[in-house]
């Protein structure tokens, strides 16, 4: 209409008020007021309408982040923690820089709940004990969660604080253990000695003797503890000591692989997941780990250290220092334990040090464990020979004095066997395993050695030297064990009780002639065998030792047969007044060399019984020593008669 209304204007047409535009316009005017007061309520209610359409189109654009912090609830009361890091890395990429106040409000929300998420997960992942898998798992979703701190770094902490925690429980639980079975031990020695004293020789020694337990050292190979007959068979059970050790390196080796195989993963970034390779998470991670590389391997040294000493407290407590001990030690040390539960031991830390070796760990962490090793193997091995020598010294129990057709007793072959038992037990821990030292590698050890078996020599030298200077009324026969339904059962009591000192010596002396010409040649050639040093100082000393009681023993059979056979033959000579100046013409030998000859032959004839092969050296002595006595005799002799001469 205005428009029209300047084009007749511009023609000159509508130059007046009142024209048909301007009416029109008034007209229409009037009819839009009239309209709009007619429609005014509709209109308005249009208008809500549109609002309240309006905003429920933004709720249903919007209604992830109006619902994000209700649905993190759930999902992480379900643990859908990958749903909720999604959730969570979604919202922050459309709302994490708004300025809109109600998507302030509620991103907020949000970022309330995934806090407490991070504090959830690190808890869990910091809760011990936990799988390596685990433990993967929540590093991942904290990483995901760009939580503060290194958590991994902390896992590895808290992980390395469980382990040294669970080797030193172990520990206080047996020994308490050991403390509470000790008295009911006690209790239950006490109740058998009252009960069954006749029948249980409860003051033994428990330790098994080398000889004719054979059987237990292969069954201790196997890890079995050993067998016996006796019905108190709990005296024979494992020491805790030895179920401690085993226990606790059980505990080290299923809980140090995954504590390792954590760091390989800290280290090669394999802990985080893409979206922390994207964010260079795991690049700052791997920087993290290179700067400590030194923290971790203290970590290591650590427990290894801590193994090492538990075990050393246990097994070999003169080596840690005082405040060690106290902090280690703590057992009751009421013996030493013998050299086969210590190579029960050698075996079973030479296994874990396997496994952990395995685990491609650096050998400058694993050497301590190599020279607990070398340790207890030293400490073995002079036990055993110390236990050794304990049982040659009771050998003297068991000597029968039965001869065999060489003069010999079976001594000098149990002496042998003996010690070739004790040698065959040290042979695993003789042998050198990967990486481990000689255990003569120290000039000590070969000396202690060296001297352990010079002392098992000279006490077995001992021994026969007890046995032939035995006074005859000291003869032990308690030691027999004899079966009673036999015949010659006080045949043989009374063959051994017979024996005099004079044929104990000849015994002792054929013994003493096998064991220089064969036995401890055998013994030295299993020591070289089993890699001793030393040797030829070992059968230098022995058999100094030997010959010098050889010697001793032969001087005293001399002297108990020949003085009594020189000493009658001046009586002899001179009986009756017997005088080389005025005798009657001889018809015969006189007496005195008839009862020195029959003398002479009686003692060839003991020696011969004994052992023909002492004959010569027993007698040229005897008959040396009435040569020499009539020589002197006959020197003395001022003149002779005629008869006299003959005589």
């Amino acid at each position: 209409i205005p428009a029209i209304h300047q084009k007749l204007e511009a023609d000159g047409t509508e130059k007046v008020e009142g024209s048909m535009t301007q009416k029109l316009e008034n007209v229409l005017n009037r009819a839009s007021n009239t309209a709009d007061t007619l429609f005014q309520e509709v209109l308005g209610r249009k208008d809500k309408a549109d609002s309240t359409r309006n905003a429920l189109n933004v709720l249903q654009r919007f209604k992830f982040l109006f619902n994000l912090p209700l649905n993190i609830e759930r999902n992480i009361q379900k643990g859908d923690y990958d749903v909720v890091i999604n959730d969570y890395e979604k919202a922050k990429s459309l709302f994490g820089k708004t300025e809109v106040q109600v998507f302030k409000k509620y991103y907020a929300e949000v970022e309330t709940r995934i806090e407490a998420l991070r504090e959830l997960l690190l808890d869990k992942l910091l809760e011990t004990p936990s799988t390596l898998h685990d433990q993967k798992r929540y590093i991942r979703y904290l990483s995901d969660l760009h939580a503060p701190g290194d958590p991994a770094w902390q896992c590895i902490g808290a992980q390395h604080q469980w382990i040294l925690q669970l080797m030193h429980n172990c520990k206080e639980s047996y020994v308490k253990e050991q403390k509470g079975k000790d008295t009911l031990l006690f209790y239950l020695y006490r109740c058998n000695a009252l009960l069954h004293s006749p029948m249980l020789d409860l003051d033994s020694d428990v330790r098994p003797s080398p000889i004719g337990h054979l059987s237990q050292t292969a069954s201790l190979k196997r890890g079995s503890s050993f067998q016996s007959g006796r019905d108190d068979a709990w005296r024979y059970k494992a020491p805790q000591q030895v179920v401690f050790v085993e226990k606790l390196t059980k505990l080290v080796v299923s809980q140090l692989p995954n504590f390792w195989k954590l760091w390989v993963s800290y280290v090669n970034g394999s802990l985080f997941s893409e979206t922390a390779e994207k964010s260079g998470q795991m690049e700052r991670s791997k920087k993290n780990a290179r700067q400590r590389q030194n923290d971790f391997k203290k970590m290591i040294q650590e427990v290894m250290h801590s193994l090492v000493k538990l075990i050393r407290g246990a097994l070999l407590p003169f080596s840690l220092r005082e405040g060690e001990l106290r902090q280690y030690g703590g057992w009751e040390m009421k013996s030493e334990l013998s050299g086969q539960w210590l190579t029960h031991v050698i075996q079973t830390v030479r296994l874990s040090s396997e496994s952990l070796t395995a685990l491609e760990i650096p050998n400058d962490m694993l050497q301590i464990i190599q020279d607990l090793i070398l340790d207890l193997r030293v400490r073995c091995i002079i036990v055993t020979l110390q236990h050794t020598a304990e049982d040659i010294k009771r050998l003297a129990e068991k000597e029968d004095w039965v001869v065999d057709n060489e003069g010999l007793t079976s001594l000098p072959s149990q002496f042998e066997q003996c010690i070739i038992h004790s040698l065959q037990s040290l042979k695993t821990v003789l042998d050198c395993k990967p990486g481990e030292a000689s255990v003569f590698q120290q000039q000590k050890t070969q000396e202690d050695v060296c001297q352990l078996s010079i002392g098992i020599m000279q006490g077995f030298i001992d021994c026969l030297e007890q046995l032939s200077t035995k006074p005859d009324g000291d003869i032990d026969t308690s030691h027999l064990s004899v079966d009673v339904s036999s015949p010659d059962l006080f045949g043989s009591i009374h063959e051994e009780s017979s024996l005099s000192s004079e044929q104990r010596l000849l015994i002792a002396l054929s013994n003493c002639r096998y064991l220089e010409r064969h036995t401890f040649l055998n013994i030295a050639e299993h020591f070289e065998k089993h890699g001793f040093q030393g040797v030829d100082k070992i059968t230098l000393v022995s058999m100094e030792s030997l010959k010098e009681l050889d010697q001793r023993l032969f001087e005293m059979y001399i002297e108990f047969k020949a003085d009594p056979i020189v000493g009658s033959l001046e009586p002899g000579i001179y009986a009756g007044y017997f005088d080389w100046k005025d005798c009657l013409v001889p018809t015969g030998v006189r007496n005195y060399l008839k009862e020195a000859l029959v003398n002479i032959i009686a003692v060839h004839a003991e020696v011969f019984t004994i052992s023909k092969d002492l004959v010569p050296r027993v007698m040229s002595r005897v008959v040396e020593a009435v040569s020499e006595e009539l020589s002197r005799l006959m020197q003395c002799v001022s003149s002779f008669s005629k008869n006299g001469a003959l005589q």
